[in-house]
């Protein structure tokens, strides 16, 4: 069936508009700058996205987690040991919907068999939930006095999202406090792994001839060497008088000093392969020093490459703190971090009578997974002239 002038005209009317946009298209990404560029093929990138997003929630609770835990972490419990994560709830015993979530005071009994305490809720008494509420007090960042959380009860009543440990800590609270160290460790160990890499990448890269060889025999001695074996030695080295501060700030040494090897080949890769281009031939001819062409030319060229490289390599740093902590070479109590915490889980009896101890590994994970998948959409968006 040939169609009528009328339906023709209207197809060849949405060619010349697709035609339109494709050159409107086209005209924004060649006016556009290099980060715009990378901006645009980023924010297509849903996954690395929704990661992103989960970080911005994640290292929310790292700068604020006082405010964002709804209890003092270091503060026990009498009477709510072991207590299983709490359920929310938007039905009351009656059947009547509520808009505002609430929970059930918790009533304890013990099993005269098994001497084990059981936990159940008490229909009779409901606990909305509020934002801003007041509770324990803290200093934020140790100079700001406060005691408005989260989320709460204003009754007083005390809801554990994630149940409790042994000593009815309040795990919802430790777990958001332990991400201050193994989600800034991570950052720590790559900023002193980013130095030290560009440094040496950079030299044996742009320079060549013997630095070279020397430093690829150096990394290729540092990366045949077991990564776990020498991270446990090295953290058994360090003095058993040392704060817990000082024993975060070892092993964010340890881990940077043997995750640079990565980055540094990298960056050598880089150098050897831009070093030739005509702009850098320029600067030269123009009478650029060395440091002004690697600072200004060289790095600039491809920093978004780098960029997706150290976010790949943070996960590496916190499951080696994650790591070490768990088996008791790490960080040790009363410091808290998600090793830490995970040491709990580690005996099968505790794990069998309380399984949501595990819940700070599957936050390990989600962080994990969140920037490897940010670093995906990194290395993807790093061309700034592939098509938008």
């Amino acid at each position: 069936m040939s169609k009528t002038p009328k339906e023709k005209g209207g197809v060849q009317a949405d060619a010349g508009l697709d035609i339109i946009d494709e050159a409107q298209t086209d005209i924004r990404i060649a006016r556009a700058s290099q980060w715009q560029l990378i901006k645009w093929k980023f924010l297509r990138h849903r996954l690395a996205v929704a990661a992103l997003i989960i970080l911005i929630f994640f290292y929310f609770g790292v700068v604020f987690a006082e405010f964002a835990a709804p209890y003092d972490p270091r503060l026990p419990n009498e009477g709510y040991q072991y207590l299983p994560p709490q359920k929310i709830h938007f039905v009351d015993e009656n059947g009547k919907f509520h808009l505002r979530p609430f929970i059930y005071k918790m009533t304890t009994a013990i099993d005269m068999k098994t001497l084990a305490t059981i936990y159940t809720e008490d229909t009779s008494e409901r606990h909305p939930l509020y934002l801003f509420v007041r509770g324990d007090p803290y200093k934020l960042w140790g100079k700001f006095k406060s005691n408005v959380h989260l989320f709460g009860t204003k009754t007083g009543t005390k809801y554990f999202m994630f149940g409790t440990d042994r000593m009815g800590r309040d795990l919802l609270s430790l777990i958001i406090h332990g991400s201050r160290i193994s989600l800034s460790i991570g950052l720590v160990g790559i900023a002193l792994s980013f130095f030290i890499g560009i440094l040496i990448g950079g030299i044996s890269g742009y320079y060549g001839g013997a630095a070279d060889v020397i430093i690829q025999r150096i990394i290729e001695f540092f990366r045949s060497v077991p990564t776990l074996p020498l991270w446990m030695g090295l953290s058994a080295a360090l003095p058993a008088t040392w704060t817990t501060i000082q024993v975060y700030f070892g092993i964010v040494i340890i881990l940077s000093l043997i995750g640079w090897t990565g980055l540094a080949r990298v960056v050598r890769g880089k150098f050897m392969a831009v070093k030739q281009e005509d702009f850098v031939m320029a600067a030269e001819l123009d009478g650029c020093s060395d440091v002004k062409i690697v600072f200004r030319y060289l790095l600039p060229s491809f920093f978004s490459y780098i960029i997706a490289s150290l976010t790949l390599s943070i996960p590496g740093m916190i499951l080696g703190e994650t790591a070490l902590s768990f088996i008791g070479l790490g960080l040790q109590s009363p410091a808290i971090s998600w090793g830490v915490l995970l040491k709990q889980a580690q005996r099968l009896q505790v794990l069998a009578q309380a399984p949501w101890l595990l819940i700070p590994g599957a936050f390990v994970v989600v962080a994990i997974l969140a920037f490897n998948f940010v670093g995906d959409g990194l290395r993807d968006a790093a061309d700034p002239y592939a098509r938008v």
